[in-house]
């Protein structure tokens, strides 16, 4: 071969060097001297010392023993532990892992793991308000009444704006109260009274208007039943509502099917500044959805402009609104106070409820789609009992040993749970969660106690549903004056 900078002599009689051949690649290109990283030569491996053949050192997922195995392996004194050490500091500064609860309109799933409803993940992702005891002070010196035992006990916790609707009662201004139910089933189980009692605790305790909405054009467009039937459906639902005994000559009932010519102008004013990309943000419907879930967000916000009403607010558009519901409703009003003031309407106020859980456990709300899951308001003594016997999940020990030693765990039990909301003695209910968390208290015995609370509660109200005939429910859903 030329040494450098010698030339190679070309015979005469040599022939013309080949044309270099066409190709798709590009020639590799070498990187330049000065950029190559040199070659490091290393010793023969029977010269190579320990610190050339270290073991793989032990990974955050090993056991004490591989802890053990990997010392004296050419590792040196200490290090081991250092880096255990480090991983250790690296695991605890880690962020802890978010929960994956999925709390919507459409679904209610606690987190995959604990099963748990993180409540107050939920007021930081909505950005609502905890109520707080000096929020509940002023309700009462306001009002004169005590606090409902649900305000007390934390089960409605949060709300958006509630202080300010305190502050229209105590200058005396108007204002009015907006609540609803989806026509799902023909009855309604326990966990539906909630905001029915509530809002009419609210209704008696500041003497306003009430509007109830029975949404079965929503339960069309996300069931399986026909139209007519859903329209049926809500019939027989305002049946359940009247028999928590609200005032006629307050409250109003409509069905979107019957109601819509008034609410119609609103609808298409707030389906217009609201954009499809909007609506699959707050809702995650998806693009193949069909456009009635899409458009079905502005019909459950509207009720809460007074203009939708003008049998009882005439025209006027700064009557205010208060809307108790649970907090998985809340995605529907936050798009609703979005555009109210772009629409020169009144953001609604509004007083969120926790789930009342499924018999299995607080990991869902109760459902009427599964008879298993919820004790509806049609069942008889005997069903009730078996239902909490038999699947209501328990928070005791595996064995009475156990539980007596130890315990139970009042805060996952079901029982206990609903006796929050339907045992109205404060010392009673304080006494029940320490016998139980004492172990002094069995799971049988707290299951008993539940069923001799809440029997009777069903029982009267199948007492009063059974003296609402379709008569008086044509009367409350009637488009009328009501006392305002």
């Amino acid at each position: 071969p030329p040494q450098p900078n010698q030339v190679q002599q070309q015979p005469a009689h040599a022939p013309a060097p080949p044309p270099p051949p066409t190709t798709a690649t590009a020639p590799r290109r070498r990187r330049p001297q000065h950029l190559r990283f040199p070659a490091v030569p290393l010793p023969p491996l029977s010269q190579r010392g320990d610190e050339t053949r270290r073991q793989p050192t032990c990974g955050p997922h090993c056991t004490d023993t591989d802890r053990r195995e990997t010392r004296g392996k050419g590792i040196p004194p200490g290090e081991e532990e250092e880096r255990t050490r480090n991983m250790a500091d690296t695991a605890a500064a880690a962020p802890a892992k978010e929960s994956d609860q999925v709390i919507n309109p459409i679904t209610v799933q606690g987190d995959s793991e604990t099963g748990a409803i993180d409540y107050e993940k939920l007021v930081e992702k909505f950005g609502t308000s905890r109520i707080d005891a000096k929020l509940i002070a002023r309700f009462e010196k306001l009002t004169g009444k005590q606090a409902h035992p649900w305000l007390r006990r934390g089960l409605f916790y949060s709300h958006r704006e509630f202080d300010q609707i305190l502050d229209l009662y105590e200058k005396k201004k108007p204002f009015y109260l907006y609540t609803g139910r989806g026509p799902s089933s023909a009855s309604l189980h326990m966990g539906h009274l909630v905001p029915f009692m509530f809002t009419k605790y609210l209704q008696d305790v500041f003497n306003v208007p009430l509007v109830i909405q029975l949404t079965d054009d929503e339960k069309f467009f996300w069931k399986d039943k026909s139209l007519s039937e859903y329209h049926a459906l809500a019939f027989e639902n305002a049946k359940d509502i009247i028999a928590v005994g609200f005032d006629i000559t307050k409250t109003f009932i409509f069905t979107d099917l019957d109601y819509m010519q008034y609410l119609y102008p609103n609808v298409c004013k707030v389906q217009k500044a609201v954009t499809a990309n909007q609506i699959n943000g707050i809702f995650g419907f998806g693009l193949e959805a069909h456009c009635g879930k899409f458009s079905y967000p502005a019909i459950q916000a509207v009720p809460s402009f007074s203009n939708c009403f003008p049998h009882i607010f005439g025209t006027k558009v700064d009557v205010p609104c208060l809307v108790p519901c649970a907090i998985d409703q809340d995605p529907y009003f936050r798009m609703t106070r979005d555009v109210a003031p772009r629409l020169k309407y009144l953001k609604p106020a509004l007083i969120h409820s926790k789930f009342f859980p499924a018999l299995q456990g607080s990991a869902t709300k109760m459902s009427s789609s599964s008879q298993t899951s919820a004790i509806f308001l049609t069942d008889t003594p005997k069903q009730i009992k078996t239902k909490v016997n038999k699947y209501a999940f328990s928070g005791g020990r595996e064995t009475l040993e156990e539980h007596r030693k130890l315990g139970g765990n009042p805060d996952i039990d079901v029982p206990y749970q609903y006796l929050t909301y339907y045992l109205n003695d404060d010392e009673r209910l304080k006494q029940i969660y320490d016998d139980y968390k004492s172990g002094k208290l069995l799971t049988g015995e707290i299951k008993k106690i539940l069923i001799e609370t809440i029997t009777p509660i069903v029982q009267q109200h199948q007492k009063n549903r059974s003296a609402v005939t379709d008569e008086i429910v044509k009367a409350f859903c009637a488009v009328r004056k009501i006392r305002f």
